[in-house]
């Protein structure tokens, strides 16, 4: 089982995002990496969240790929993730992070 997390703030993402990001998210999986993920949808309370040392408006998702990538492969990859829920949400490149992880050795 393959797990994407997405940490998120409280009301910054609405249901109907959410269940569109999660779609997209599965999409991206499916054809990168060969599997449907499950997920651990995280919600931090408002003003629980900091980005240099102000209120964060941040997000993170974290994905495993299903094999080691090298930089040049995984570079479009987190740009494409990026561009995913920077389109779905409206936030800006500054405000999502994006992490696609190798298989444990």
């Amino acid at each position: 089982m393959s797990t994407c997390m997405c940490v998120v703030q409280e009301g910054q993402i609405s249901a109907q995002t959410e269940e569109a990001l999660r779609n997209d998210l599965v999409a991206f999986a499916s054809q990168h990496f060969g599997y449907v993920p499950q997920f651990n949808w995280i919600v931090v309370g408002k003003g629980n969240g900091f980005t240099a040392a102000q209120p964060s408006n941040s997000v993170i998702v974290s994905m495993p790929a299903d094999r080691k990538l090298p930089l040049s492969e995984r570079e479009p990859l987190l740009r494409e993730l990026g561009d995913i829920w920077i389109n779905r949400s409206g936030l800006t490149g500054n405000e999502v992070v994006t992490v696609i992880t190798d298989p444990p050795a």
